[in-house]
C-alpha cells in the first residue's frame, strides 16, 4: 500500500508527519527487533521494556498500514513488506548511528575535525600563522584553514569557527575574548631621526613625512591617540599610502617617514634597533586584539582546544611594547629648554662599542647619531623633537 494512498491520508494530513516522534521510535524499535530476532532481546539492547518496544512497532505498523513481523510464541520473523521496509531503512539508520558515534567521539575523544579561522592580514601573518604548526603538533587530528580578511565577517554565514578582530569591538552577537591590548605606535627608522628628528606632540606630525594605510572600505586609516584623557583621531597629510601594513613598515625601515603601526608589526624591528617609536605617551588605550566565536554552549573540543592554546601562546609573546620600553624611555626622556625653545637629548650609550651591545630604541638612535658624527653630548638643535 502506498504511503500516499488516500486510505492512509485523513483530510490531506500525512500520519507520518503528524506522528514523527512515534515513527522514529517505531523505526528504531523495528530495526532492533529485526536485528535481534526477538522483542525481548531488542528491548534489552534499547534499554527499554518489552512492552514499549511492542507498542512502538504496533504504532509504526498502523501508520504504514502493513504488517512488518510474523509473530509466534517461538519466533519473530519479517514479513515480505517488513523485509522491503528494512532494506530501505537500514542505510539511513546506519548513517544516523554513525553520526551519533562520531559526536560521542568528538565529545569524549581527543580534539579532531576541521577548523576554519579568520584573521586580519597583519595579525594573522605575524602572530597566528607562526603558532599553527605548534598547535598541529599538539592536536594532529585537527585540520586548519586560515583565511586572511580585512572585511567584516559574519561568522555564521561565512562558516568561521574562530575569528581574530582588532580595534574597538562593537559586535554584540559574538563572544569576544580579549587577548592583549592593541598598541598603535608611531615609528621611524634611526636614519630618519637623524635627518628629521621626531615629533614631540601629535600636532608636530604635520611637519613630518607620514606613511598612511588605506582600509578595505577605501578610506584612509586615521591615526588614533589619547590626549589629555580623550580619544583623538587625526589624518595627517600622507607622503605615502599603502593598503598593506607590511609595505608601510618596509617604507619606515627605509627611512621614508613615520607610520602608526600595531605593536606586533614593529616589535621585531624595535628589538633589532631598526626602528624607534615616539608619542608613546599619547598611545590610545581603548583598543585590543580579540578572539571571537559564536557560542559557549556545547563548544566542540577542537574549538575549545584552539582557543585555550592560542590564548596562552599569544599572551606569552610579550607584545606589550610600550611597557617594555617604558624604563628606557623614561631614562632617556628629553629635557625641554624653555628659553632656547629646543629639545636636547643625552644618549644613554656614549660610544660605538656600547651601541653595538645595547638593546632598544635609545641605542638605535645613539648608534645612528654616532655614525653621523653627532656630538656625544646630545642631539644638535638642528634636529628638533628628537626623542626615543
Amino acid at each position: 500500500m502506498s504511503l500516499t494512498d488516500p486510505a492512509t491520508v485523513d483530510d490531506g494530513v500525512d500520519p507520518l508527519t503528524t506522528g514523527f516522534s512515534a515513527s522514529y521510535a517505531g523505526v528504531m524499535a523495528f530495526i532492533a527487533v529485526a536485528h535481534e530476532g526477538s522483542f525481548s532481546r531488542a528491548a534489552d539492547r534499547l534499554g527499554i521494556g518489552r512492552s514499549a518496544v511492542s507498542r512502538s512497532v504496533q504504532k509504526l505498523e498502523g501508520q504504514l498500514g502493513v504488517r512488518l513481523f510474523l509473530r509466534t510464541t517461538r519466533s519473530t520473523s519479517l514479513t515480505r513488506e517488513g523485509e522491503l521496509f528494512h532494506d530501505g531503512c537500514r542505510p539511513g539508520v546506519d548513517r544516523i548511528l554513525q553520526a551519533l558515534e562520531e559526536m560521542r567521539d568528538l565529545r569524549d575523544g581527543p580534539p579532531r575535525g576541521h577548523l576554519r579561522v579568520s584573521a586580519t592580514h597583519g595579525f594573522g601573518r605575524k602572530v597566528i600563522a607562526p603558532l599553527l604548526s605548534a598547535f598541529r603538533a599538539h592536536f594532529p587530528d585537527v585540520t586548519l584553514e586560515l583565511q586572511l580578511e580585512e572585511r567584516p565577517l559574519d561568522l555564521a554565514a561565512d562558516r568561521i569557527d574562530v575569528a581574530f578582530r582588532d580595534g574597538v569591538l562593537e559586535d554584540s552577537e559574538v563572544i569576544a575574548k580579549h587577548l592583549i591590548p592593541m598598541q598603535l605606535l608611531v615609528c621611524a627608522a634611526p636614519d630618519y631621526v637623524v635627518r628629521h628628528g621626531l615629533p614631540a606632540t601629535v600636532g608636530e606630525l604635520a611637519a613630518h613625512a607620514c606613511i598612511s594605510q588605506r582600509q578595505a572600505n577605501g578610506r584612509l586609516q586615521p591615526w588614533e591617540f589619547r590626549v589629555e584623557g580623550r580619544p583623538l583621531s587625526v589624518e595627517p597629510a600622507s607622503a605615502l599610502v599603502f593598503n598593506d601594513a607590511d609595505l608601510a613598515l618596509q617604507a619606515v625601515l627605509q627611512g621614508q617617514g613615520l607610520a602608526q603601526l600595531p605593536n606586533y608589526q614593529v616589535r621585531a624591528a624595535l628589538d633589532a634597533g631598526l626602528a624607534v617609536s615616539c608619542l608613546d605617551q599619547y598611545a590610545a588605550d581603548d583598543r585590543g586584539h580579540y578572539l571571537c566565536y559564536l557560542s559557549r554552549r556545547q563548544l566542540p573540543k577542537r574549538i575549545r582546544a584552539f582557543i585555550d592554546f592560542i590564548t596562552s601562546e599569544v599572551r606569552a609573546l610579550d607584545l606589550d611594547v610600550v611597557t617594555h620600553w617604558e624604563s628606557v624611555q623614561q631614562a632617556s626622556a628629553p629635557a625641554r629648554d624653555v628659553d632656547a625653545g629646543a629639545w636636547q637629548w643625552t644618549p644613554l650609550v656614549p660610544d660605538r662599542q656600547q651601541c653595538a651591545s645595547a638593546r632598544g630604541p635609545t641605542a638605535a638612535v645613539a648608534a645612528c647619531l654616532a655614525s653621523s658624527h653627532a656630538p656625544a653630548t646630545g642631539v644638535p638643535s638642528s634636529t628638533p623633537g628628537a626623542r626615543t
